[in-house]
């Protein structure tokens, strides 16, 4: 039987908070579509936002007059790097034009949280996570799914033992991704496993510290009525020594979406569910009976203020922070391993 209200033991603390007072202040280089989400969580948090810059003035201006219009706006990224008063710059880039500002942003003394895909190669993350080690700088990059309050709570669950061993976790996703049809994402052929799954990849390495997976299988299909070039449909068996992981992705879904995410430990499972990111019903199970989780928040834009959090908490204590650049090339490289597995039609094995 459920039970909707949860016990003490599994009260668990998920919603990012700062520590301390925010570490100076923000400037937010490209203002893209998805930085209305960034932007909106800071907003929300009281996080000061100095500089609002992207290569078309317009669109800085835009983001100004929404959210902050006591920034400034610029289409000069260097001016925003030249300003002492910004501690944290927040990279919303295109990988493509990404990695140069990464690079004289750290050489400019600035902590950064970097646009996910980190990298497109993983030999160009391990010198940027280098350059940030001697710059004695904070490299992070922008996972704002960990921060999802369902996947949030998943965690925080796994890492305080409430599911014993973990078995086993199986994600599910029915969604309309046609919306990117007349897009600069469409000319993306991993769309599904790259610029997408990249989040759910990173979850399985964030859900089983400390051990590596042991080889991935992937596939992609069209649909048969898709109208745009990247397969929308993709299958990811991953396998550990003793447990596995699954993905099942399916965006050319109009009717009837579904978000499901299901963690099975030795212990204790959750079990999330509902039609998108922000609307998820969750449940967790143990010996002692089934409950109901209230969540607060939803992943937009909940999930980008915690990624910001985390990153401005590890500034004031003096710690990496969770999604740190160099924990997110394992991510990568598992993400790599199964676009590789789906070009080539054969299982990788890690390394």
């Amino acid at each position: 039987m459920t039970v909707t209200s949860l016990p003490p033991d599994l009260r668990l603390d998920y919603q990012p908070k700062l520590v301390g007072p925010f570490p100076g202040s923000i400037g937010l280089i490209a203002c893209g579509g998805i930085t209305e989400h960034h932007l909106e969580s800071y907003r929300r948090l009281g996080y000061p936002v100095r500089w609002l810059c992207d290569i078309d003035l317009s669109k800085a201006q835009l983001r100004q007059s929404q959210y902050f219009p006591e920034a400034r706006a610029t289409s000069d990224y260097r001016e925003v790097l030249a300003d002492d008063r910004v501690t944290i710059v927040d990279v919303a880039t295109h990988p493509e034009s990404r990695d140069a500002i990464l690079a004289e942003a750290l050489e400019a003394g600035k902590h950064v949280l970097s646009q996910k895909p980190f990298v497109q190669d993983l030999a160009v993350g391990a010198a940027l996570v280098e350059l940030a080690r001697r710059s004695g700088c904070h490299l992070a990059v922008n996972q704002n799914a960990r921060w999802a309050p369902h996947f949030s709570y998943a965690r925080r669950a796994v890492s305080a033992g409430l599911l014993g061993h973990l078995n086993s976790i199986r994600f599910q996703l029915n969604w309309d991704h046609t919306w990117t049809r007349d897009t600069p994402f469409a000319q993306i052929h991993h769309l599904m496993l790259y610029d997408f799954a990249i989040h759910w990849f990173d979850l399985i390495v964030a859900l089983m510290p400390g051990r590596p997976w042991r080889s991935v299988h992937a596939t992609l299909a069209q649909t048969r009525l898709q109208n745009m070039l990247p397969p929308l449909l993709a299958q990811v068996t991953i396998e550990f020594d003793d447990a596995q992981a699954s993905l099942c992705l399916d965006g050319d879904t109009p009717f009837l979406p579904l978000n499901q995410t299901y963690l099975g430990g030795s212990e204790g499972s959750v079990h999330s569910y509902g039609p998108d990111y922000s609307q998820q019903t969750m449940v967790i199970a143990n010996h002692s009976g089934q409950f109901t989780v209230p969540l607060e928040g939803g992943w937009f834009p909940d999930g980008f203020g915690g990624a910001m959090t985390e990153l401005a908490n590890s500034i004031l204590e003096e710690r990496e922070p969770e999604h740190s650049a160099a924990g997110n090339l394992i991510s990568l490289g598992l993400c790599f391993a199964a676009m590789r597995s789906a070009d080539t039609g054969v299982a990788v094995r890690a390394g």
